[in-house]
C-alpha cells in the first residue's frame, strides 16, 4: 500500500465515489470510506487528540483505521447530514455535537488535501454568492432577480422572457414519487401572491443553441456539449434524450473557472453554461459537488483519473 490513507466521505451507495475508490485501489492507495451522518457513532469511532502539530489520534470505521495526522486527502462527496433520529431534544443535541465534533476534526486535519473542504462547499452552494463571484471574474450572466415580492416578480417577467429556478436543488417528492424542480419559463400572469411565501430566483431567458457542463478538477478542465431536444429548457429533465460531445474549453473560460475555484477555495466544480449562436458562454451556476460520472462514460473524459491524481498527489497530473 502507498502509505497515507485517503478518507472518502459519502453516502453508502454512491456509484461516482466508487469509480474514484476503485482507481485509488488500483494504485494501492489505502482508502477509508465513511458516511459521517450515518456511520457515527454506531460503526465509526473517533479518538482525536490535539498535539503540538495539530490533530492526531485515529478514526476507525469497521475494520479500517486511519491515523488522523497521516490522512493525505479527504474526498468530501455527498455524505448524509448529521441529523437526529427523532425529534427529541436529546437527539438534536447529539446530532449537533457529532457535526461539530467529528465534522470539526475532519475539517481541521494537518497536511490534508481537501476535495473540497466541507465548509467551503457549503459556502459555495449559495447561488447569490456564485453569481457575484462570476460577475467579478467577467463571465457573461443573464439578468437576475431574487425576490419574494409578487409585484417585483411580475414587473421583471413583463420586461423579458423569464425563467424560474430553484435556489437549491434539493430532493422533492410529488405524490410519494421522487421528482426534480427544474428551471421553467414563467409568464407575468402566473406570478401571484404565492411568490411572497419564500425567496424566488428569476432570470432572463438565454437564447441558447446548446448547453455545456464544464468540470474543473484542480487546474484541469473537462467540457462536454449537451444537446437537448428542441424546446427543452432544462436538460436535466430529459436525460434519456440528450446527445453529448467533448469540446475544448476556451482559454478565457478556463481562466475564469480557475479564478472562480480560487475565489471560493474549491478544488472541484461542475459548471453549467448556456451557449448562444454567437459562441458566447453564459454562466448559469456551479455545483461545488456536482455529478460527472455519466459524462465520463458518454464522451470519455478522464475525470476519475484527475480526481485520483489530486487525492493521491495533491495535484492533478496533466499528462
Amino acid at each position: 500500500m502507498d502509505g497515507r490513507p485517503v478518507l472518502v466521505s459519502t453516502e453508502h451507495e454512491d456509484a461516482t465515489a466508487d469509480l474514484v475508490i476503485a482507481e485509488l485501489n488500483r494504485r494501492r492507495v489505502p482508502v477509508v470510506r465513511l458516511d459521517p451522518g450515518r456511520d457515527f457513532p454506531d460503526s465509526a469511532v473517533l479518538a482525536g487528540r490535539l498535539g503540538p502539530d495539530g490533530w492526531g489520534g485515529t478514526l476507525t470505521v469497521g475494520e479500517r483505521s486511519a491515523p488522523l495526522d497521516a490522512v493525505r486527502a479527504l474526498y468530501h462527496r455527498r455524505p448524509n447530514t448529521y441529523s437526529p433520529d427523532d425529534g427529541s431534544q436529546e437527539a438534536g443535541y447529539t446530532a449537533r455535537e457529532n457535526r461539530r465534533g467529528l465534522g470539526g476534526v475532519l475539517g481541521a486535519l494537518p497536511d490534508c488535501v481537501y476535495l473540497s473542504h466541507p465548509q467551503v462547499i457549503a459556502r459555495a452552494e449559495y447561488k447569490p454568492a456564485q453569481l457575484a463571484v462570476a460577475q467579478r471574474i467577467g463571465f457573461v450572466l443573464p439578468v437576475t432577480l431574487i425576490t419574494n415580492d409578487p409585484t417585483e416578480a411580475k414587473d421583471f417577467a413583463a420586461q423579458q422572457p423569464t425563467l424560474y429556478k430553484p435556489l437549491h436543488a434539493a430532493a422533492y417528492d410529488v405524490d410519494g414519487e421522487s421528482a426534480g424542480i427544474w428551471a421553467a419559463p414563467v409568464e407575468p400572469g402566473e406570478l401571484d401572491g404565492t411568490v411572497s411565501r419564500c425567496a424566488h430566483l428569476f432570470q432572463a431567458v438565454v437564447p441558447k443553441t446548446c448547453d455545456v457542463r464544464a468540470v474543473a478538477v484542480g487546474d484541469r478542465v473537462f467540457c462536454a456539449r449537451i444537446a437537448a431536444p428542441p424546446g427543452v429548457v432544462d436538460w436535466r429533465a430529459e436525460y434519456r434524450n440528450l446527445r453529448y460531445e467533448a469540446v475544448e474549453c476556451p482559454d478565457e473560460i478556463r481562466s475564469g473557472l480557475l479564478a472562480f475555484l480560487a475565489g471560493f477555495g474549491l478544488r472541484f466544480g461542475a459548471f453549467d453554461f448556456a451557449v448562444t449562436a454567437d459562441g458566447i458562454w453564459w454562466f448559469l451556476e456551479c455545483n461545488p459537488n456536482g455529478q460527472w460520472a455519466w459524462l465520463e462514460a458518454a464522451v470519455g473524459l478522464p475525470i476519475t483519473t484527475a480526481i485520483a491524481d489530486l487525492l493521491q498527489n495533491g495535484e492533478s497530473s496533466r499528462d
